[in-house]
């Protein structure tokens, strides 16, 4: 049957205009499969929504403020114009589950963690699942190791074992890894505690690490990628110092997840930048020829292959299809065969 993939929510805010609008052109629709950051502990593949399952999602929105409520608003929009068809949530965290205790375990003090259940979650699981697996198909290696980098205004790493998560560089919340377009990266702990005591309040605290750090604080041209190569190509410094600390990070981080998987049969880009940043792609595989990595310059236009012959890691840029990932998720949920 059909199945409305909801992925960009934000675009809705609870109004139901749009869907309605949608709808009206639209074969008739046989489930809804919603985009949902966080999953928690709780929700480790996608569920069948009910009136309890948003309840618990609702709950989560302390851990992903920005895009909780958004979640919602489209679900709450959904149902209401489609009340009689099935809803599924599809979420960002449930890739990253099967991760080891090793790999989520934060080494804080234990009455911690047994008040909050402190532990790195990851995220973007959705678009690493799709682009791991479909990159896996085309080279042909089913049970390769893969490096997902998913670069976008939102930033981060998967290190993919069979098509498992085994390893990836957001935490318990979407801000740590990679320095992304308006949001940091990770930051010395020891940093945040010190600006406190400076006098930063904690809003003050957490709407600069959101909204005001990363390429957008680095360079202050903003966290658009092309808006900064164009400064640093003007000759400006801090635009040219803020493109040289998203690559330092990116490679460093790629390095790290290879070394979770223990070596990297598959380097994958995906995500706006990813797709669409040749030089970045090539920037980052010059940092990793010890890995095994080349990128041949006239490939590198993408989608496809774009590893150099030779290489012993085959270097891939996949279309983000977060869309039919939850399609595919959505049809198991409700019993109908498998993501892919």
């Amino acid at each position: 049957g059909t199945v409305l993939a909801e992925h960009h929510v934000e675009r809705w805010q609870g109004d139901t205009g749009p869907l309605r609008d949608f709808l009206a052109d639209a074969p008739p629709v046989d489930a809804v499969g919603h985009r949902v950051v966080h999953g928690g502990s709780a929700f480790t593949s996608a569920t069948v929504i009910d009136d309890s399952v948003r309840d618990e999602i609702e709950a989560l929105t302390a851990l992903a403020p920005l895009h909780q409520p958004r979640a919602l608003a489209g679900i709450d929009a959904a149902r209401e114009l489609l009340p009689t068809v099935p809803h599924v949530a599809c979420f960002d965290t449930a890739f990253h589950t099967t991760m080891s205790a090793a790999a989520t375990t934060y080494a804080v003090p234990a009455a911690w963690q047994r008040k909050w259940e402190l532990r790195r979650y990851g995220f973007h699981g959705l678009s690493h699942s799709y682009a791991s697996r479909r990159a896996a198909e085309l080279a042909g290696t089913p049970d390769a190791r893969v490096v997902s980098c998913h670069l976008g205004a939102g930033a981060s790493l998967t290190a993919v074992a069979s098509g498992c998560s085994a390893d990836t560089t957001m935490g318990f919340t979407p801000l740590a890894g990679l320095v992304m377009a308006t949001r940091s990266g990770d930051v010395d702990p020891g940093l945040l505690v010190w600006l406190q005591r400076a006098g930063l309040s904690l809003d003050e605290l957490e709407d600069g690490l959101e909204h005001h750090a990363g390429l957008a604080g680095l360079s202050g041209v903003g966290g658009d990628l092309r808006d900064v190569r164009r400064a640093a190509a003007a000759g400006d410094r801090r635009a040219v110092l803020a493109v040289e600390v998203y690559v330092h990070r990116l490679r460093q981080g790629i390095a790290a997840m290879a070394a979770s998987l223990g070596g990297i049969d598959l380097l994958v880009f995906t995500g706006g930048v990813g797709e669409h940043d040749a030089v970045l792609r090539a920037d980052a595989a010059a940092g990793l020829e010890f890995l095994g990595i080349g990128v041949d310059a006239g490939r590198n236009t993408g989608p496809g292959r774009i590893s150099r012959d030779g290489s012993a890691v085959g270097v891939w840029v996949v279309t983000a299809r977060e869309d039919l990932e939850i399609a595919g998720q959505t049809r198991v949920a409700m019993g109908h065969g498998r993501v892919a």
